[in-house]
């Protein structure tokens, strides 16, 4: 094993700095929206949003808050390749699988009444 702790690449001092600042100011909304309990509760939610919106910024600053904007264009862009099941396709599945669980629900009831019927009726009555 190496004993040389290495940071992951993209990783520095700068945006350690930066997602400490953003859990402050999270946690700084978040303690305000409590603190300030007899405040308007218009006011005390628009305060807590702010808090969110302020350290998802400073976040979004870092390496990582970059590679997860990334993700998130590049799954937008993929689910707009997604082929979507029409209206009729998704009521005939569901129909399907409705008639299915009942067929299986009742395949599993007659098998719990004949077991019941073995083991309590035959069995035990040796």
């Amino acid at each position: 094993m190496n004993a040389k702790v290495e940071q992951a690449p993209g990783t520095n001092a700068a945006d350690i700095a930066k997602l400490t600042l953003a859990a402050i100011i999270l946690i700084a909304g978040i303690v305000g929206f409590y603190y300030f309990a007899e405040s308007a509760p218009v006011l005390r939610v628009l305060g807590l949003l702010a808090g969110f919106v302020l350290a998802a910024v400073v976040g979004s600053a870092t390496a990582k808050g970059r590679d997860l904007r990334s993700f998130l264009k590049e799954s937008s862009f993929e689910l707009r390749k997604v082929v979507w099941p029409t209206r009729e396709e998704t009521i005939r599945t569901t129909g399907v699988i409705s008639v299915v669980v009942i067929i299986i629900s009742i395949i599993l009831g007659l098998i719990d009444l004949l077991l019941k019927v073995v083991v309590m009726d035959w069995l035990l009555k040796l």
